[in-house]
Parts: C-alpha cells; structure tokens; sequence
C-alpha cells in the first residue's frame, strides 16, 4: 500500500517576466514537502526569454 506523504507538486512563475510585461512565461515545475515549507517557495532560477538567472515564486 502506497504511504500518503505530505510533498506535493508545486509551479514556479518568474516575478521579473511577469512584471515586464513580455509575451510568454518561464515555469518550473518541483515538488516540495509541505510539512516542512508550508510558505510560498521562492528560487532563483534560469529564464530562458530574458536569458538571465531571476526569482520565481510558487503559484497556486
């Protein structure tokens, strides 16, 4: 019988891409254990459309 863990699936919007305004987005999909994080995670991450490392925050 599988165990009911407590780590969920979680996606990471980039905050500078959101706020410029630019068409398209850059995700990321992660999973993390809620138990343990139970904010909003935060992490800077590769963009790909502005070519440079930004934070993405989680969205729900």
């Amino acid at each position: 019988m599988a165990k009911k863990g407590n780590r969920v699936q979680v996606i990471l919007e980039c905050t500078e891409h959101k706020a410029s305004g630019m068409p398209g987005t850059s995700r990321y999909i992660t999973t993390k254990n809620k138990k343990n994080t139970p904010d909003r995670m935060e992490r800077r991450k590769y963009n790909p459309i502005l070519k440079k490392v930004t934070l993405h925050r989680e969205i729900k």
